[in-house]
């Protein structure tokens, strides 16, 4: 199963202050918008989103279907294939999507430890 590019989508108190911190450690602007309140930071193949007031906690991201710049993959495994996948194997899913179909669309699965894991596809 392939998932995609893999991103930290981290939760923020400040976003100004997040981007200052992470342009330290050498991470670029990528992608977003200051404007709605998030941003991705790109430095190599790691990516950081910094969401300001969006979501309680820090999420694991993957995209299926995109490499870490954000170009399409193909082939790659739609995000229905691998959710059909997950509840095969005992996964529960917290947000499932409608079987078939195509395109865009994400779930959302938790780990045994409470860390929330979006598989998110954009294509």
């Amino acid at each position: 199963m392939q998932l995609g590019a893999f991103s930290m989508s981290l939760s923020v108190k400040d976003l100004k202050l997040s981007m200052e911190f992470y342009e330290n450690l050498g991470f670029k602007m990528f992608g977003g918008d200051t404007n709605i309140g998030y941003v991705i930071m790109k430095n190599g193949n790691a990516l950081i989103g910094l969401f300001q007031g969006m979501f309680e906690k820090n999420i694991i991201t993957f995209n299926p279907g995109w490499d870490e710049n954000a170009a399409e993959v193909k082939p790659f495994d739609d995000v229905r294939k691998i959710q059909e996948f997950l509840l095969s194997k005992g996964v529960h899913i917290e947000i499932k999507i409608p079987e078939g179909g195509s395109g865009p669309a994400n779930i959302i699965v938790t780990d045994p430890d409470g860390n929330t894991i979006l598989i998110d596809q954009h294509v």
